[in-house]
């Protein structure tokens, strides 16, 4: 399986909602908080300007927030993704 990157707050919905998906698949990922103005610039530059959380990264592919991963779900092409 490919490592598994997310950049969360603790107060964000879509954070909870994009780990908990996660975990019900048995993925292991990497949790980054991105509360400090350093970390967020880091991920803001690595997620092509998207300010907001979740970030989530697959490997080397950037798939973008909650809403991106459950329509990868849906559409089955996660296991895919998350395959190496």
């Amino acid at each position: 399986m490919k490592k598994v990157e997310i950049y969360t707050t603790q107060w964000c919905p879509y954070c909870t909602a994009a780990k908990a998906l996660l975990e019900d698949k048995g993925v292991d990922f990497e949790e980054v908080d991105a509360d400090s103005p350093e970390v967020r610039m880091a991920m803001v530059q690595r997620a092509n300007g998207r300010r907001t959380v979740p970030q989530i990264f697959i490997g080397d592919t950037h798939v973008g927030g909650y809403d991106d991963l459950s329509a990868l779900e849906r559409r089955g092409a996660l296991d895919p993704l998350l395959a190496v």
